[in-house]
C-alpha cells in the first residue's frame, strides 16, 4: 500500500473533498532561511519564467537573497513577475525600484488603499497567499513572508527567529498554481486577459507547454532531482524529500473558493480518530471550526493547538482569548509559543493529512483575504511534521489553563471580550455572519 493509500488518509479525501492526485516531491521548509536558500537555488536555475508573490517584502538582511536572485534572473532574459500586497508592502525601495526597473523585473501592488485607504470594507480584502512557482517544474508554498527571521514589522527585531513554514513542492499541481498566479497577474496589470479570460488560459497553457517541451529545461529539471536526491551532498538533519505524495493546492478566494480551505479543515478534524494538532498564529476559528474540535476532543480524540505566545497587536492578542477558554473548557490543549513570534499555519491530524499554507485561522483569512495552502495524505511527510510540532508543543509552548484566565484581573477579561466584539462587528460590516 502507499504512503498516501492508507485508510485514514482515504477518509480525509472522501468524496466531497479536494481530489489528492499522486506523483509529487514534497519538501517542509522551517524558517525563512531555509526557504530564501531553495528559493534563489531555483531561481538562478530559471530558464523562462519566475512568478512570486507575497504579502510582506521586507527588501533587508536574509530577504536579499531572493530580491538580488530575480534581479539576477531577469537580466539573463528571464520573465520575472513580482506581486506584493500594498498593505503588507506599502512601499518597495526607491533603491530596489531603480534596480528591478534596470533589471527588467516586472512588479506591481495588489489593491493599493488610495486616499481612504482602510476605511473603504472592500479594501480589507488583501492578498496574504505566499508563493512562488519557477519554470512551471518546482514551487513554494507556506505561510513565510519575504522578511528576515528576525525581523518584524509589529515587535522590531526578535532575539531568536520567527517560527513559520513553507512547502517545496514539484509535480501535478504546479500547473494549477501557475494558472491561478497568471490569472491574477493579468488582471492587475491590466492586459489582455483582463478583457479575454480565453486568451489567459490559452496564453498559460502554452507557456507550461513550452515549459515542458524545452530539452534544456528536461536536462536542468533531471540535474536539479539528481542533486536534491544525492544524500552526501545534505545535512542529514535536513527534513527529507518525500517522492511520490498525494497532494493537491486549496485557494481561498472571494469567488469560486470562499470556503474551500475551511471545508478541507473541517472534514479532517470530523474525520480525526487519534489527535489533531494545529500551530496556528492568529487562532479565532468560526462556530463550525470550534464545535469540530470540540467534537473530537468529545469523541476521545487528542486536540492540542499552538498558538501565538507575543502580544502584536490589539485584536489579534486578545479576540482569541474567549475562544481558547471555550476550548480549553471542552478538553482542547493549549499552549502558547514562548520563545519568539509564531506566524506559522500548519496542521496534522492522524499523521494521515496535512497542510501547510499561508491561511490563519481567524475570519480575515477565512472570509476575506487570498490565500493558499498545500494539502496532503502522505504519511511520511505528516510524521516529520507532527514529530517537529511534537517537539515544539512540549518544549516551547506555555500551557493555558481555563481556571487561570478566568482569574485575570476585570479589565483583563473585559478587553478579551471589547475586541471579540469589535472583530465581529468588522465583519458585519463586510456581509459576513462568523
Amino acid at each position: 500500500m502507499s504512503a498516501g493509500g492508507t485508510g485514514a488518509a482515504r477518509r480525509a479525501a472522501s468524496p466531497g473533498g479536494p481530489v489528492l492526485r499522486p506523483g509529487h516531491r514534497l519538501r517542509l521548509l522551517e524558517g525563512g532561511q531555509a526557504l530564501f536558500v531553495a528559493m534563489e537555488q531555483a531561481i538562478d536555475r530559471a530558464r523562462h519564467l519566475v512568478h512570486v508573490e507575497t504579502y510582506i517584502f521586507v527588501f533587508a538582511h536574509q530577504a536579499l537573497m531572493v530580491a538580488e536572485a530575480l534581479e539576477r534572473a531577469a537580466r539573463r532574459g528571464v520573465e520575472v513577475r513580482l506581486v506584493v500586497d500594498a498593505v503588507g508592502t506599502p512601499e518597495v525601495p526607491a533603491e530596489w525600484r531603480t534596480r528591478f526597473g534596470a533589471a527588467g523585473v516586472q512588479w506591481c501592488q495588489y489593491a493599493p488603499l488610495g486616499r481612504l485607504g482602510l476605511l473603504i470594507p472592500s479594501r480589507w480584502r488583501r492578498l496574504h497567499r505566499k508563493l512562488c512557482v519557477v519554470d512551471g517544474v518546482v514551487g513554494f508554498c507556506g505561510g513565510i513572508n519575504l522578511i528576515d527571521d528576525c525581523d518584524d514589522v509589529v515587535l522590531g527585531r526578535l532575539p531568536t527567529p520567527r517560527l513559520d513554514y513553507a512547502v517545496e513542492v514539484s509535480g501535478p499541481l504546479l500547473a494549477e498554481m501557475q494558472a491561478t498566479m497568471e490569472r491574477l497577474w493579468w488582471r492587475l496589470t491590466a492586459m489582455r486577459y483582463a478583457q479575454s479570460r480565453e486568451f489567459g488560459a490559452a496564453w498559460q497553457s502554452w507557456q507550461v507547454a513550452r515549459a515542458r517541451r524545452d530539452p534544456g529545461l528536461r536536462r536542468w529539471w533531471r540535474a536539479w532531482l539528481r542533486a536534491r536526491d544525492a544524500g552526501g551532498r545534505h545535512d542529514p538533519a535536513e527534513p527529507p524529500t518525500v517522492v511520490g505524495a498525494r497532494a493537491t493546492v486549496l485557494w481561498r478566494d472571494n469567488v469560486r473558493h470562499r470556503h474551500d480551505i475551511e471545508h478541507a479543515y473541517l472534514r479532517a478534524i470530523e474525520r480525526a480518530r487519534r489527535e489533531v494538532v494545529i500551530a496556528n498564529a492568529y487562532f479565532i476559528p468560526g462556530r463550525r471550526l470550534r464545535h469540530a474540535l470540540a467534537r473530537a476532543a468529545a469523541r476521545g480524540v487528542r486536540v492540542r493547538l499552538l498558538v501565538q505566545g507575543k502580544y502584536e497587536r490589539f485584536l489579534q492578542y486578545h479576540a482569541p482569548r474567549p475562544v481558547h477558554a471555550w476550548l480549553l473548557r471542552r478538553g482542547v490543549e493549549i499552549r502558547a509559543y514562548a520563545p519568539s513570534s509564531l506566524h506559522a499555519k500548519v496542521a496534522v491530524v492522524d499523521e494521515a493529512w496535512a497542510t501547510v499554507g499561508s491561511t490563519n485561522l481567524d475570519p480575515i483569512s477565512l472570509l476575506l483575504a487570498r490565500e493558499a495552502n498545500i494539502v496532503t495524505t502522505d504519511r511520511r511527510f505528516a510524521r516529520h511534521l507532527r514529530e517537529r510540532l511534537d517537539h515544539l508543543l512540549r518544549e516551547a509552548g506555555e500551557p493555558l489553563e481555563a481556571g487561570a484566565l478566568r482569574q485575570r484581573r476585570w479589565h483583563e477579561r473585559a478587553r478579551d471580550w471589547l475586541a471579540f466584539a469589535v472583530m465581529r462587528a468588522v465583519l458585519f460590516l463586510t456581509g459576513h455572519r462568523y
